[in-house]
């Protein structure tokens, strides 16, 4: 059994999932692997098929999906070297707004060419998903791109293709609820928004500030600051980018507080680009708070990730979430694995619950 996905954006991330897929093919035991869950009903994670592919960078359109995975600016590790022909060619988006203007000013190796192949527009986008078999649509644009995100769920309602939100736009989490409506009448499954990674900066700090909840510590004070080289990291150099990126973030994190923390006194978001890191992200998370007594504390971290293999597992899971729900003909909002794998879910819970919730959605009907 199949599941057959297009992928909207071949950057590093995509990489890595179209790396982990194959990966996982190579190996007997998924306790080497970092697999989160073996099965997700009857689905493997080597069952997935990426059979449509969207970017909008001359150095992938037109290139088989194997070719432009490794195609700059992606620097992500190169984990599986032998991939042969995907039979997928790389086909040219619609750009709207996921094309930064801002990376016209840096080198070209480490940010985005935009092709000169002619657009296409959502008529033509909507046959050929429908044509390609595709059954789960994955966005992964870069952070900021409100309007393309907009214009592939479209695309997506249209066709009748579930849709996985991997960025920090807000389908699945928009206030308005409008977006998850449009699924619900439409029939389809929605999962989003913001994928948390594996074991990243957002996840590790949700632990830390839920054990100071739990063991009575007041928190008084903290930050996330984290450094990376890779486009998502450029892109958002330009900070109009990242607004939704940092409520994301921010509001995962004041989620699991104790008291909630006046905007001065928490502080979580991208902070800068380092060329020379490439796709490894290094976060600096520090929390002050007071003891019994009063007495004052602070605990400061550091954490050293390849940023975007981190998330490539949790993706695995959410898009084989996503197609038990469609064999069980559930949809609209999937609430339980929206809040356990994406930081900007429409509900949140502290991990333990929403951990809890995904293990009932994994069993329900078993």
């Amino acid at each position: 059994m199949r599941i057959k996905i297009a992928i909207i954006g071949i950057g590093n991330c995509a990489s890595s999932l179209v790396q982990g897929i194959h990966y996982c093919k190579a190996k007997a035991s998924y306790e080497t692997v970092g697999v989160l869950h073996e099965y997700i009903g009857n689905y493997k994670p080597e069952d997935i098929e990426v059979v449509y592919a969207v970017d909008i960078d001359q150095r992938k359109v037109g290139k088989d999906l194997h070719t432009a995975i490794f195609s700059p600016p992606n620097c992500t590790t190169k984990f599986v070297s032998e991939l042969g022909s995907s039979k997928v060619v790389v086909q040219m988006g619609k750009v709207l707004d996921g094309f930064p203007q801002h990376m016209k000013q840096y080198d070209s190796g480490n940010s985005f060419v935009l092709s000169d192949e002619q657009e296409v527009n959502q008529a033509e986008i909507i046959e050929k998903l429908q044509d390609s078999g595709a059954e789960i649509l994955i966005n992964y644009l870069p952070v900021g791109s409100e309007q393309a995100t907009k214009f592939y769920a479209e695309c997506a309602l249209h066709a009748g293709l579930a849709f996985i939100n991997n960025i920090p736009v807000f389908i699945a989490s928009d206030p308005t609820g409008v977006w998850v409506k449009k699924f619900e009448q439409a029939k389809l499954p929605i999962i989003g928004d913001d994928i948390k990674s594996q074991l990243g900066a957002t996840i590790v700090h949700r632990a830390l500030t839920d054990l100071f909840a739990k063991r009575g510590v007041e928190l008084l004070k903290t930050y996330q600051l984290n450094t990376g080289g890779n486009t998502d990291f450029l892109n958002m150099m330009d900070h109009s980018r990242l607004l939704s990126k940092k409520e994301s973030k921010t509001e995962s994190v004041q989620s699991v507080t104790k008291t909630r923390l006046v905007d001065e006194n928490i502080h979580i978001g991208p902070s800068d680009y380092v060329s020379w890191q490439k796709d490894n992200k290094l976060s600096f998370i520090r929390l002050e708070g007071k003891l019994f007594g009063g007495i004052p504390m602070n605990l400061e971290l550091r954490l050293s990730v390849e940023d975007s293999p981190n998330s490539a597992g949790v993706v695995i899971d959410s898009i084989r979430c996503a197609k038990l729900a469609i064999d069980r003909k559930e949809y609209g909002i999937l609430e339980a694995p929206s809040a356990y794998y994406y930081k900007h879910p429409p509900k949140q819970f502290t991990d333990n619950i929403a951990y809890q919730k995904l293990k009932d959605f994994l069993t329900l009907n078993k």
